[in-house]
């Protein structure tokens, strides 16, 4: 996923643990976050309050991080909930913070990249949040402490994970995929497209985020800009770009 951190109340050991508070859907509650897994995010905020998940339900959270969005699915009413992420320390995280909320019944996290890991999941609700910054742009940015970005055009990850989902999502399930201008969107849509149908992918929320000013005068933008890849819509002395939520439905 993507994108911009948050600014929640936080604290920190000395061994660089910290807390944060997410605020967003079914919150308050803490997160512990190790240095360098990835923060919840406006994009985690905005797909949390457009999740629906159905009684029961099994949720699978692709690139889970610190497992919030997992969280929110099970507060949500979710039976069970798998999470996997490519970062070990990621999920070293998730495990221990479903243990604090009391939620380690009702989740279940795993190492390993995209859907490889949970092959033998069948969900009917995928929530697809996975890094989607092109790589220039993270490394400007620091959004993205252990290093890890959404390929050249910040696509190329996003794309994988929705080319690779298979029989992970069953039959009339949803996924969940955010997408930013801040990236080559048109690619990620055109994958999902492809994937569940022209008529079977909605956009269920947006919000427009205003870029940083060190990086709206960055190279790495302009040229991204130039090349077509990123959109930003100017207001005033600032660049914004938007964030979207799609609900994907499987015929």
């Amino acid at each position: 996923m993507t994108f911009t951190p948050p600014a929640p109340p936080e604290t920190s050991t000395p061994d660089g643990i910290r807390t944060i508070e997410w605020k967003g859907t079914t919150g308050p509650f803490p997160l512990l976050l190790s240095p360098t897994v990835f923060a919840p995010t406006s994009t985690s905020m905005l797909l949390a309050g457009a999740l629906e998940v159905p009684r029961g339900a099994t949720v699978l959270d692709v690139g889970c991080g610190s497992g919030v969005l997992s969280f929110v699915a099970a507060n949500l009413g979710a039976g069970r909930v798998f999470g996997c992420d490519a970062a070990p320390e990621a999920v070293i995280d998730a495990r221990r913070n479903a243990e604090r909320l009391g939620l380690a019944g009702l989740t279940e996290f795993r190492v390993g990249n995209l859907l490889e890991p949970v092959r033998d999941v069948r969900a009917s609700v995928v929530i697809g949040d996975v890094s989607g910054i092109p790589d220039r742009l993270a490394e400007e940015s620091g959004w993205f402490p252990g290093g890890r970005a959404g390929g050249p055009t910040g696509a190329e990850l996003p794309v994988a994970m929705v080319e690779s989902l298979g029989d992970c999502l069953e039959t009339g399930g949803v996924m969940y995929l955010p997408t930013g201008t801040i990236q080559a969107e048109s690619r990620v849509l055109a994958a999902a497209r492809r994937a569940f149908g022209e008529s079977n992918i909605d956009e269920v929320a947006s919000r427009e985020i205003p870029l940083p000013g060190l990086l709206a005068r960055s190279q790495a933008i302009a040229q991204l800009v130039a090349d077509g890849l990123v959109n930003l819509r100017r207001k005033g002395s600032r660049f914004l770009w938007r964030i979207s939520v799609w609900r994907c439905r499987k015929g």
